[in-house]
Formats: structure tokens, sequence, C-alpha cells
């Protein structure tokens, strides 16, 4: 733990100090030592800005709470079948959020697949004219938001089901005449709610601060906050950062501001709902709007999916007219005739996937066998470590974490990015290997300690071969993480490292979809190659032990 604080968490700390210092006039760099308030009276005098903070309060905030709802839906509605669904979902932690963003520009767009497929019926002879991606309230975003962080939303809440006789609640519940949805809110919500609260937090700190899916699904003039700072940092004049540091603290308030309301919000209808649960109201009229809401989840992920397909197309399409569903030419010219453009990132993609995602689980590993040693077990503020580095907005910290490079002198290389990308892998490997490692059955270390065999042997010998099909998913869990970043390499790489994601989210502003598509396709692969792999190598591990299930039954 210890290790974990002084590599990761301690970075943060100062990185915000670094942040804070510069948006109240103090970056000894620039020569300024502050303390003064121009920063932010530039900030405030920026055209625009009302609205964008606007744009990025009720983009995250409508997203969050359409996940969350789409998530428990489909839970409550189709609970039974909870290890199929769970099963479905993976596929959708591993999608970067910039190739589902791009993906789903593809799909929305007047002259993308939808309008394609509808414009015979309605006789369009051109795509429409009117805005479907960048619109001005940011609905596209939303979309993109919910579709992704609905599955993660899922998986939080059956895992939490796990904590809870689920069966005998339905059952009573079932008895006593209330409908599913009664039951569902009613007993089991509040239960789990406790467990699922940090993970709801974390995805409207995303959707209130992200920029690249922002970027490529948001309005453009003016776009959310956190895509106006970004683009500030990137101003060629020095003395520009001063403001952007401003406007990263406004992004960090923003999304303390949005916590805060969605805890008062939470306390008000605990309050609301404890009166609904005293008068004993059977709630049958609430199903139908819970199946309705459960088949609405199922049909934005089925666009998730779709969205995919029409990155595939676009990147083998060579001649695709309107309105034609499909390419009238097909071909891999834009895969052959651009491995230049896209075979270093892809090798830098790789090579920070993988440095970081080991870096993390050497770390979540210490930190679960120094807690084994020291008979710890998981605390609100070890949870809240963990959970940090979500939390608190990454525009917040990572112009910091660029200057203490600077001052190493190790800012714009791969090392510098492997230890960003760190940050950020850490609590998801953390979070997936963390629950596998406290299940493991003690009594198998202390056998092995009876045997003579030291904390170490059993930690190589007797721990790490049991759980490795637990690691083997955290591990692609990370790299996922890993491939999708794109604020830490852009800061950390100081624009000299380019990955699939940076690529990418910079040539969605560009027209030629066909390379875009590419780019984002290899995103896209690189972490459902880690996928397989994380299910192939248990299995190719054990191949030789016998099923001893069936020789019982010989």
């Amino acid at each position: 733990m210890v290790i974990a604080a002084l590599g990761l968490f301690l970075p943060i700390a100062a990185s915000l100090a670094v942040t804070v210092g510069a948006a109240f006039g103090h970056l000894p760099a620039l020569g300024a030592h502050g303390p003064n308030l121009s920063a932010w009276s530039m900030l405030i005098a920026t055209p625009g800005l009302a609205s964008a903070i606007n744009l990025a309060l009720l983009t995250g905030a409508a997203a969050a709470v359409l996940a969350m709802v789409l998530a428990f839906a489909l839970v409550a509605v189709f609970a039974s079948s909870a290890h199929k669904l769970a099963r479905w979902m993976s596929p959708f932690l591993a999608i970067p959020h910039a190739a589902l963003a791009v993906g789903l520009a593809f799909l929305l767009a007047p002259s993308g697949l939808i309008a394609r497929a509808i414009a015979p019926a309605l006789g369009w002879v051109n795509p429409p004219d009117f805005a479907t991606v960048g619109d001005p309230f940011g609905l596209a975003l939303i979309l993109g938001l919910v579709i992704k962080e609905t599955p993660f939303l899922l998986l939080v809440i059956l895992a939490a089901l796990t904590q809870i006789p689920l069966r005998q609640h339905v059952a009573l519940g079932a008895s006593l005449g209330y409908g599913r949805a009664a039951i569902w809110v009613k007993i089991v919500l509040p239960q789990i709610w406790p467990q699922v609260r940090l993970p709801f937090y974390v995805v409207l700190a995303y959707g209130v601060s992200v920029v690249d899916m922002a970027m490529i699904l948001g309005p453009s003039n003016p776009p959310t906050l956190a895509v106006m700072v970004a683009r500030a940092f990137a101003d060629t004049d020095a003395r520009a950062l001063l403001t952007a540091s401003a406007g990263a603290v406004l992004v960090a308030l923003l999304v303390a501001g949005a916590g805060a309301l969605a805890y008062g919000a939470e306390r008000v209808c605990a309050g609301l709902a404890q009166g609904w649960m005293r008068r004993g109201a059977r709630g049958a009229g609430l199903d139908l709007p819970l199946i309705f809401a459960a088949w609405l989840g199922i049909a934005l992920l089925a666009l998730g999916a779709l969205a995919m397909v029409a990155l595939g197309l676009w990147s083998v399409a060579w001649r695709w007219p309107w309105p034609l569903l499909l390419p009238e030419i097909w071909t891999l010219a834009s895969w052959t005739g651009n491995i230049a453009v896209w075979a270093q990132p892809l090798q830098n993609t790789a090579i920070i996937a993988a440095g970081s995602t080991m870096t993390a689980m050497l770390l979540a590993i210490l930190w679960l066998e120094g807690a084994d040693r020291a008979g710890k077990s998981n605390t609100a503020i070890s949870t809240l470590m963990i959970y940090l580095p979500l939390l608190v907005p990454q525009l917040a910290f990572l112009f910091g974490l660029n200057v203490l490079a600077l001052n190493l002198g190790a800012s714009g290389t791969l090392g510098a990015v492997i230890w960003a990308h760190s940050l950020f892998v850490f609590p998801y490997v953390m979070i997936a290997v963390s629950g596998p490692w406290r299940a493991l059955d003690p009594r198998l270390a202390r056998s092995a300690s009876s045997l003579g065999a030291g904390p170490w042997r059993v930690l190589i010998g007797v721990k790490l071969p049991m759980l490795l099909a637990p690691i083997c998913t955290a591990a692609a869990i990370g790299i996922a993480v890993s491939v999708a970043q794109y604020l830490p390499t852009l800061f950390l790489g100081a624009g000299r490292i380019a990955t699939l994601t940076t690529e990418a989210v910079t040539l969605t502003a560009s027209s030629n979809r066909r390379v875009t598509a590419v780019l984002a396709s290899l995103q896209a692969v690189l972490p459902a190659v880690a996928y397989s792999a994380a299910l192939l190598i248990p299995i190719w591990r054990h191949r030789n032990r016998r099923d001893l299930t069936g020789a019982a039954h010989l």
C-alpha cells in the first residue's frame, strides 16, 4: 500500500497543487510567481463559458443517471440470466471510448448507416440537412456515454447482488403481492446502493469531464467545459497555460459540485421513498416502465454494436455513394496503403498498454499481499485511494503531472506516458482482482505454510496459480483502459508520442473517414485480443488437469 501511495497517489496530490498554483498565478517555469487572479479574469471573459459549463453538467449528469437506470432495469428484468447478461456486456467494456464515439459518428451522421437505411422509405435524395452529431444539446454525446457506461454499471450491480440473498428477497416480495419493479426498488436497491454509489460517482465525474468523446460527438461552438480547457492547454501562447489551469480547477469544482448535487438528490429521494414504502403500495404499475427501460437498454447496446459494424465497413469501403446501405466497392487499400500512418501508433499503444498494465498489476498484487500479511481488510480510506484517480478529473492534475515530469526530464518519453497510464489502469485492475483474491480460501495458504513454504513461495506457488483466471481478466481490463487513454498520452507525451487513440481523435476532424476507421478499428481490436487471451491462457495452462467432476461419476 505504501508503494502504491508513493508511486501513484502522492504524484496526484502534488500535481493538483501545481495546477491550483498555476491557476492563481504561481508557475515559476513561466516566471509567474503570483498570487493573482488574472487567469480567472481571462477565463471568465472567455466567450461561451456559461454554455460550456451547462453543457458539461447536463450531458454528464443525464448520461450517468440514464446509464444507472438502464443498468438497474436490465438486471431487474433479466436477473435469471445474470451470467449470460454479464457475458454479453463484457465486450462493451473492451471497446475504447474514442473507438465507440467514432463508430457512433459514422452511424448517426446525416450520411451514416441509419440515414442510409431509412432514406428510400422517406424519399431522401440527399443526406438530411440537420445535425445528428455535434448537436448543440449534446444528445449524441449523452447517447455515446450511456452506451459505454451502462455495461460497467450493470456489472457493478451484478457484483453487488452477490452480497445479498437475492432469491429469498424476490420470493418474499412476490408472496406479499409486490410487483417486480417494487421488489427491486423497495427491497433490493437500498441494500446494494452502498456498493454501487462510488462507481456511479465515477461515471458522473467522467461524464462531466470527458474530452475525447466530447470532441467527437459533442457540440463544438461552444464545446463542453473540458474540451474548452483542453484546447486552452494546446494554445501556442505559454501564458495561456495559466488560464487553462484555472479552467482545469473549474472542471474539478464542477465535478465536485455535480457529486454534491447527486448526493443531495440521493438524500431527498431516500426521504421521499420512506413515505412511499410505508404506504405499502404494491407498485404493480411500475412493471411496464421497468420492462420498457430494460428493452431500451438492449436497443442502445445493439446500437453500440452496430456502431462498431459501421467502423469496420468504413475501413474497407472504397466507393460508397449515397444512399447505398453497403459499400459499392470493397478494398483493403485503406489498411495496406496507410501502414506508415498506423504502424508506429500501434506499436506505441501496445508497449504503453503492456507496461502500464504490468506496473498496475504488480502494485495491486503487492497491495493485496501486504494487506493479507498485515491482517487488514479493505477500509474506507483504502477504497477511496483506489478510486481517487477516477474521481478527480484528469484535466485537474495532468498539467501538474507534466510539470513534474518536465522537472525530472521525463516529459515526452514512453516511460512518462506509461507511468501516467498506470494511474488510471491501477484502479480497474485492483477492483477486478481484489474480489477473487479475498474470496480465495485462506486454508490453502495456511496448509502451504505448515509444510514449510515461506510467504513469497506461498504467493508464487499457491495464490497466483489459483488466481490465474482473474489475474488474466484484470490484465485484459487494464490493457483496455490503457488503450482508451487520450489526455494522459497527450500531456505526458508532450505531443511526441502518437497512439491509436490520439491519432483517431485527431483525424475525426478531417474528412478521411477511411483512415480514421482503420485507426479506430485497431484501437478496438487490441483490447479484444487481450480479452481473448485472458480466456484462453487459463484453459491452456490447465489443459492437462483431469475433470474431477467427470471422474467422480465414473
